[in-house]
């Protein structure tokens, strides 16, 4: 089975909307398109193809990621190694408008968004990866097909925006696996998902003997 993997840069409150420009996506009067810009000389980060595996994976795009991506991509030259990667990988584009895609190697998702990819999962072939795609990623985390999640997180706070998770995100628990810090302190992280959160309290009453350990842990701390 195919796993489904979501690529994402975020500001530290969760705003996803238009990292890379201002003409990228200015609904909602949104006006801080291209707040990743100032990290873009940070060698330490590796901006290619928003961490994309070109020989393990495939695209999932949004409608207008896939416009976004399409308006610009295809007329790069061979030379500039995104450009490479996009125009020649396989590309599973979700919309309910686009009857056409001109961008070559993309194919429309038919019927219903959530069928469709458990059906791509359950083929045999490369793993899927979603970059950007907001929308897309907030339907498939509610129906539990994100099967791990590489969120990149900016030193910014953007207060206004479309967010990675909204009000119909699915509650569940995430394990980090990996993660790296930037010299411009850009934080890399790669969660899995883990379950149901598991609930608890530290109102008095007989305390486990987890709380009892966290308890003294956080006092040794100074919290």
């Amino acid at each position: 089975m195919r796993r489904l993997i979501a690529s994402t840069f975020v500001s530290l409150d969760g705003v996803m909307q238009a990292p890379g420009g201002q003409e990228e996506d200015a609904t909602g009067g949104f006006t801080q398109g291209g707040w990743m810009f100032a990290h873009a000389q940070d060698e330490s980060l590796d901006f290619s193809a928003g961490g994309f595996d070109s020989k393990h994976r495939e695209l999932v795009l949004g409608r207008r990621t896939y416009e976004i991506f399409e308006a610009y991509w295809p007329y790069q030259s061979d030379d500039n190694p995104i450009a490479r990667i996009f125009n020649a990988t396989k590309k599973h584009v979700a919309s309910r408008t686009l009857t056409t895609l001109d961008w070559n190697n993309s194919a429309l998702l038919d019927g219903d968004v959530v069928l469709a990819i458990a059906a791509l999962k359950a083929q045999p072939g490369l793993d899927l990866q979603i970059i950007g795609s907001g929308n897309l990623i907030q339907t498939l985390q509610a129906a539990s097909l994100i099967d791990e999640y590489v969120v990149w997180t900016f030193p910014i706070v953007l207060g206004r925006g479309k967010r990675l998770f909204g009000d119909a995100a699915k509650p569940l628990a995430l394990r980090l696996v990996r993660s790296q810090i930037s010299a411009s302190g850009v934080v890399m992280s790669t969660y899995v998902p883990d379950g149901d959160i598991q609930l608890g309290t530290f109102a008095e009453g007989t305390p486990s003997e987890k709380t009892l350990a966290l308890r003294k842990r956080m006092a040794s701390e100074g919290w």
